[in-house]
């Protein structure tokens, strides 16, 4: 499972700093809370499933302790590596899950606006720094506009994907996996982040993302509970996925679907 990752890909690569030296710990027997742990770069604990106690809520539980409850699977390693490249958006994000639950008297059937927004972000958002050229067909869906005709454009833009479930679906990636891009443009004067690193010393020289900061202080409530994103199928970056180089790639409707109101003219 954990030896299919390939820390070349440009979707992974972002994350091979923290990723590649908690992979090697996993390798050699350690459990992923350990693997994790061991960096000392999260502003959490990695703890045991187990140890989350019966009718508290995940979040609530981070919230009041800093442990987080982690099994041994992809989804909560990436849920790690996250925390360690992003820990003020990710202490944003729970603290805001925190007092809406607080605030809704628990854990509730619905999760309402804001939680189902937060728990998508969580999951499945990417971050997007592109030229405007690029964001006005993304938001509009002109895929072929997006992908084709502005495809040289890319090389001045930079996606980062944030949600640890879309890192853990493109483990073994296929078509029609879709991030939802938050809708505010990173700004260009930010710059990239290292993306590799070949031991420990140097994960601690890089290891918060250059992004995260300025993240965190733009997550407004209100907002967020419009649900601020706009789809993206992300084999379809240019550079992401050979097959994309045919423009023929971008005829699926199926995957590359227009905006609603095309569809209905």
């Amino acid at each position: 499972m954990y030896g299919d990752m390939d820390w070349h890909q440009p979707w992974l690569a972002p994350w091979q700093a923290v990723g590649l030296p908690a992979q090697g710990r996993i390798h050699a027997g350690a459990a992923v809370r350990d693997a994790l742990n061991a960096a000392a770069l999260a502003p959490v604990r990695f703890i045991p499933q187990a140890d989350l106690p019966a009718g508290v809520a995940y979040e609530s539980h981070i919230f009041a302790t800093g442990g987080v409850p982690t099994r041994d699977n992809l989804h909560d390693f990436f849920n790690g590596l996250v925390w360690m490249r992003f820990p003020a958006t990710k202490r944003r994000l729970n603290v805001l899950q925190a007092q809406a639950i607080a605030q809704a008297g628990g854990v509730q059937a619905t999760r309402g606006p804001l939680r189902d927004t937060l728990t998508l972000f969580d999951e499945n958002t990417a971050l997007l720094q592109a030229p405007e050229p690029l964001w006005q067909a993304l938001q509009q869906r002109d895929w072929y506009a997006l992908c084709v005709t502005h495809r040289a454009l890319w090389a001045q833009a930079r996606l980062v994907l944030f949600g640890h479930a879309l890192l853990e679906k493109l483990v073994a990636p296929y078509k029609s996996i879709t991030a939802h891009v938050l809708c505010l443009p990173v700004p260009l004067e930010l710059g990239p982040p290292p993306l590799h690193a070949n031991a420990d010393t140097a994960i601690c020289q890089s290891a918060s993302h250059p992004w995260d900061a300025w993240l965190a202080q733009q997550l407004a409530p209100d907002w967020l509970a419009r649900k601020p994103f706009t789809p993206l199928p992300v084999l379809g970056v240019p550079g992401w996925w050979p097959a994309n180089a045919d423009p023929a790639f971008y005829a699926d409707a199926q995957v590359f679907r227009p905006a609603r109101a095309a569809s209905a003219a």
